[in-house]
């Protein structure tokens, strides 16, 4: 099974950029299943108001739940003395699986960290490039998963992904996301580095094609367990829950009496990744 970890859906109010006006999922989906994708995370679109805007996303995950797995957003600043309240409501009401922060809003605070643990949720966060956030959050709130988008930086920053992915390896509790990674070698050093169980596949749909980067993880050629946690095996243990995951196939594994050719390690085959 293959998840895309990283999607935006609904609409926005700020109508600036794409980003805050609009993310209609029509062509995402359409091109998710041509590259055979089966389940995509998504959350709002950046919104004034994350009550509405969860509210809204849960609307949108109800219409296709077989396809869909929805986050909600908060903005750590504005929704301050309430995110408790707010995240329950999306978790034990709209039936929605963690909580997405962008750090161009607002970044973590303890009591964003302190309701996802209490709700034990994982947290995407945009740290948009400010890496070192993540010493601060990891170390505090163990008990918390925090998947790191885009590896750090959108923007192509080598400083943000460098420190993410010794992030990767220090710490139990940060993962990464793939999504809008354009420099290639940072995708391989941090499956190398951190190993598969790390990475979760995530496309920045709808603006980016899924499929494209879909391929990005094809071409790190990996033996098929370790891709497999990557494209879905990582995301149905973060993000789906166990109701959720009961619902969903077994990810396929190789059999015990494969050939011994077939049975490098993913380390040594990322040496040799195209």
């Amino acid at each position: 099974m293959i998840v895309d970890s990283h999607c935006h859906a609904g609409k926005g109010d700020a109508m600036t950029a794409p980003w805050n006006t609009d993310a209609p999922l029509g062509a995402y989906l359409r091109r998710a299943q041509a590259a055979g994708i089966d389940r995509t995370v998504v959350f709002p679109a950046f919104h004034s108001d994350y009550v509405w805007a969860n509210r809204e996303l849960a609307r949108v995950v109800a219409q296709n739940p077989e396809r869909l797995i929805g986050l909600a957003m908060v903005h750590c600043t504005r929704d301050s003395g309430r995110i408790l309240e707010m995240l329950r409501h999306a978790v034990h009401q709209y039936g929605l699986r963690g909580v997405k922060v962008h750090g161009h809003e607002a970044m973590p605070t303890r009591e964003l960290c302190d309701a996802a643990r209490k709700l034990r949720v994982p947290v995407l966060v945009d740290v948009a490039g400010k890496a070192h956030v993540v010493d601060m959050l990891a170390p505090q709130y163990q008990d918390v998963n925090f998947i790191i988008a885009h590896l750090g930086s959108f923007a192509d920053d080598w400083r943000a992904h460098e420190r993410v992915i010794e992030q990767l390896v220090r710490y139990s509790n940060v993962y990464a996301d793939s999504s809008g990674v354009r420099r290639f070698d940072y995708l391989v050093q941090a499956v190398k580095r951190a190993g598969p169980r790390k990475i979760l596949f995530g496309s920045d749909g709808p603006w980016l094609h899924p499929g494209v980067e879909l391929y990005k993880i094809r071409m790190l050629g990996l033996p098929r367990e370790a891709q497999a946690l990557i494209l879905g095996g990582n995301a149905k243990r973060l993000i789906f829950g166990p109701r959720v995951s009961r619902r969903l196939h077994t990810i396929t594994v190789a059999p015990r009496n494969r050939r011994r050719s077939d049975n490098r390690g993913w380390h040594s085959q990322l040496l040799h990744a195209p």
